[in-house]
């Protein structure tokens, strides 16, 4: 015995990626808590703040296909910092959203397009960068969990670090619009905007791969590659040179597809949550700002129990016997249940504004329970390798399904708002949120009946 201490550093590195999904959150959820005050200085329709949030989800959506890939080339080290590196800039260049959109009209103006006012240009631009530099986030994270967890504490670990989405949702509330009051939207931006370069100190200080992570105990590495003896893989995966995985080649197998339906199918749902729920209290209670804030980091601090707990879940079903994914797909089957709930947000709304809030709150809730084991199903059944990529495939999609919802969203409540009752736009939205994770559930089941982990690549 060499007396070394038997270390926990696992642990160390998925505080780090919690901290930076906390960061991803509060940069992403800074427009829709101003969008209330941007539409009044601005004139902004319904419309126009969903055809500013499309861009945004479709550059995220096209930026994850290659995110996830360059995750893979460059390393995880290195691919997340550049990602919160341009998702800062992305972020602050928000506060310069007018200039920015006074250029960008000047140069549409040469070439005859006058029709997009500069508001609208400044911050489609800022999204779109937003949006290119958060893509990395996800990939990024699952790589950097497959890396440091063994498979049983895989939706463990993600969910933990899944939940800075919901410490993100609730912090940007309690402090966004303090700030735009007291010194202006544009201070929103850029003060929330620059955390996230001190995140990268302690990045670059506390990460390295685990085979050279001195600060981690040999029996503490034995551990987290303990799966390996037991694969059915009879080589180590460090042992094999990375090779590229081409996408067609990821394309042909089931598995990639059960993810992109799971993903494509919900991933909108949350971000319907995140952008729309401070305007849902805007326009169907008539909250302000200072009303809004409670509501929404209750509604959110319910998510943490979900992705915490979700992420506990298939630990009890792998405990009695049952192989990952099995366990997984049966927690998922149980949460996909709990979203049902949002269909009495309206007709119950009229009695308090607090049972939609805690209804969404529980809709929310599950799906961050469901998104923590729809990413490990990845790191279930592909190679390390693949990881970022199939990732990066499935966040695309997943980011098209979130635009589709979006300007669904936009349409439906300039609908009927102009035909004076703006609720049946929501009830038509809560109606679709409620039984989406149903029908992801039964499609992923469909392709992937049985596990079934990819050893050809």
């Amino acid at each position: 015995m060499n007396g070394k201490k038997v270390t926990n550093y696992r642990w160390t590195i998925c505080a780090l990626l919690f901290f930076a999904t906390t960061v991803n959150y509060l940069d992403r959820q800074v427009l829709s808590l101003l969008k209330p005050r941007l539409e009044d200085i601005f004139g902004w329709s319904n419309s126009d703040y969903a055809n500013i949030a499309s861009v945004f989800q479709l550059t995220y959506a096209i930026s994850m296909l290659f995110a996830g890939r360059v995750i893979d080339k460059l390393g995880t080290k290195k691919g997340y910092a550049w990602a919160i590196i341009i998702w800062s800039v992305g972020a602050i260049v928000h506060a310069l959203a007018i200039p920015i959109g006074e250029g960008i009209a000047t140069v549409l103006g040469f070439i005859g397009i006058t029709t997009i006012s500069v508001s609208i240009a400044g911050f489609m631009f800022s999204r779109a960068l937003l949006g290119f530099g958060e893509s990395g986030n996800f990939p990024a994270a699952i790589k950097a969990t497959a890396e440091y967890f063994p498979k049983k504490e895989r939706s463990f670990s993600t969910g933990i670090f899944n939940s800075g989405t919901n410490v993100g949702a609730v912090l940007a509330p309690l402090t966004v619009p303090y700030i735009a009051s007291h010194w202006g939207w544009e201070s929103a931006f850029l003060i929330i905007g620059g955390i996230g370069f001190l995140w990268l100190i302690f990045w670059y200080k506390y990460y390295d791969k685990p085979e050279a992570q001195k600060r981690m105990s040999a029996e503490e590495l034995k551990y987290i590659n303990e799966e390996t003896a037991e694969s059915i893989i009879p080589i180590s995966e460090a042992e094999v040179p990375e090779t590229k995985v081409s996408w067609f080649k990821l394309l042909e197998y089931k598995q990639t597809w059960a993810f992109v339906l799971g993903k494509f199918m919900t991933d909108g749902i949350w971000w319907f949550f995140l952008f729309w729920l401070p305007a849902y209290l805007k326009d169907q209670y008539g909250m302000v700002d200072s009303q809004i804030m409670l509501p929404l980091a209750v509604l959110y601090s319910m998510t943490m129990i979900g992705s915490i707990g979700g992420g506990w879940l298939p630990v009890y079903f792998i405990n009695k016997g049952q192989d990952p994914f099995d366990g997984r797909m049966k927690a998922m089957l149980l949460i996909a249940f709990f979203p049902v709930v949002v269909l009495a947000a309206q007709p119950l709304g009229h009695l308090t504004f607090w049972i939609p809030v805690i209804l969404i709150g529980i809709g929310a809730s599950a799906h961050q329970a469901w998104s923590a084991n729809l990413f490990t199903t990845v790191s279930d059944m592909f190679p390390k390798k693949a990881i970022g990529s199939v990732v990066g495939i499935g966040g695309m999609v997943g980011g098209l399904g979130g635009v589709l919802v979006t300007k669904l969203g936009g349409a439906l409540f300039d609908k009927y708002k102009a035909l004076g009752h703006i609720e049946t736009g929501y009830t038509i939205m809560f109606t679709i949120c409620a039984l989406a994770y149903l029908v992801a559930w039964l499609m992923m089941k469909a392709l992937v009946p049985k596990y079934k982990p990819i050893t050809d690549l």
